[in-house]
């Protein structure tokens, strides 16, 4: 498990920008937090790691936002679906097991369609402008990652 306390955006953003850069194509990162937790924050500093030169925003009424980076970015916001979320009205498979990597809020109402191995980014206010960021993984290739987040990541 990676657990920092970040006390700005910027050092929250610096965090998911250095996991975009141990991301591949075809990972999955699911985003939980409460509303204003900074899990957009967090999306732009992933965005910054794969070379998005887009500005990143919350997909919350468009549901998915698709961005061209050194790997694609998909970023879903499921909060408006809830329950009512599923592979046939998302198309969400193509997302799940494409060539980009693919961030979700809300991944809750899609648990049974996510893939074996994906990361689970909890980001917890702390404080006004503090977060507590954690990332563990399901699989085996996350738990490398991990382990190479937490000796390289230092803010």
């Amino acid at each position: 498990m990676f657990q920092r306390t970040t006390h700005t955006p910027e050092e929250t953003r610096r965090i998911a920008e250095r996991l975009a850069r141990l991301l591949d194509p075809g990972d999955v990162l699911t985003l939980s937090g409460d509303l204003g937790a900074g899990k957009t924050t967090f999306t732009q500093g992933l965005a910054r790691g794969l070379a998005v030169e887009e500005s990143v925003s919350s997909p919350t009424f468009t549901l998915i936002r698709e961005y061209e980076g050194r790997i694609p970015l998909y970023h879903m916001d499921l909060y408006r679906l809830g329950e009512q979320a599923d592979s046939e009205n998302l198309g969400i498979d193509e997302y799940l097991y494409g060539d980009g990597v693919c961030v979700i809020e809300w991944a809750e109402y899609i648990k049974s369609l996510l893939p074996e191995e994906y990361l689970q980014v909890t980001i917890r206010k702390m404080g006004e402008s503090e977060r507590q960021i954690t990332i563990s993984g399901a699989g085996k290739r996350f738990a490398g990652l991990i382990e190479e987040l937490n000796q390289t990541c230092h803010i």
